[in-house]
């Protein structure tokens, strides 16, 4: 099938399922990575991904700051699909530099100092991780904040230069729950102990009943659009 736009992308995309999305992707013999946290829609994509054996590169950012759980959740989704599953770090000399200006929790000193701890640790990082992809496969929800809600199958990442793949857009978080159940997929144990969004130690929480999913990250900002840059073009800048 030829795709010659991302609204012809997006139309295709809407009306075919997960694994489907997918293969869509692969087959098109452009290179493709998904970038995953290890939350529970990253861990279904890696599944579905992995169980297809779809030669999608599956990466994450390894800040340097991750939950103890989190680091230990790459290791068991390796040996459950037998995959290899590609880990950026930040620069080291990059991370001195920050603490040498903000200290080394200074994110909660300000929004410009949490937005440049967030470019060190994963812009840069994610940078290189999608250097001479075309497409770049995330887990983005409509249902994970009002940020959110218009999230596309596919979209231009003009500053990327690629096209960037949604295909759990329109999965709600019960979905999302019943694949992993249903696939036997390992996920994180900090999502029972009340953390749906799951980003670096120092900068998530556990939501109070009735928040929305992503309330947790950056916590202590007053914006309700927090993002740290990856999804919102601007955002850590």
């Amino acid at each position: 099938m030829t795709l010659s736009t991302t609204i012809d992308l997006e139309k295709t995309l809407a009306g075919l399922d997960l694994d489907d999305r997918l293969r869509l992707i692969a087959e098109t013999g452009r290179p493709a990575v998904l970038t995953t946290s290890l939350g529970i829609e990253d861990q279904v994509l890696t599944a579905a991904i992995a169980m297809a054996r779809l030669p999608i590169r599956i990466v994450t950012l390894d800040t340097g700051r991750l939950f103890d759980e989190t680091s230990q959740l790459i290791d068991d989704t390796e040996q459950r699909f037998n995959i290899t599953i590609e880990r950026y770090t930040p620069d080291a000399q990059a991370v001195a530099g920050y603490i040498v200006e903000y200290g080394k929790n200074g994110f909660y000193e300000s929004v410009e100092a949490r937005h440049a701890c967030c470019h060190v640790r994963k812009l840069e990082p994610l940078a290189r991780a999608l250097d001479g992809m075309s497409y770049w496969v995330t887990g983005l929800r409509r249902g994970q904040s009002g940020n959110r809600a218009s999230t596309p199958f596919a979209e231009d990442d003009p500053a990327r230069h690629l096209t960037k793949i949604n295909p759990l857009a329109d999965w709600s978080i019960e979905d999302v729950r019943a694949f992993a159940e249903e696939h036997d997929v390992p996920l994180n144990p900090l999502h029972a102990r009340g953390y749906p969004s799951i980003g670096c130690e120092p900068c998530t929480r556990a939501v109070k009943p009735g928040e929305p999913e992503r309330a947790g990250r950056w916590w202590w900002e007053n914006d309700a659009k927090r993002e740290c840059g990856l999804h919102v073009a601007g955002a850590a800048r």
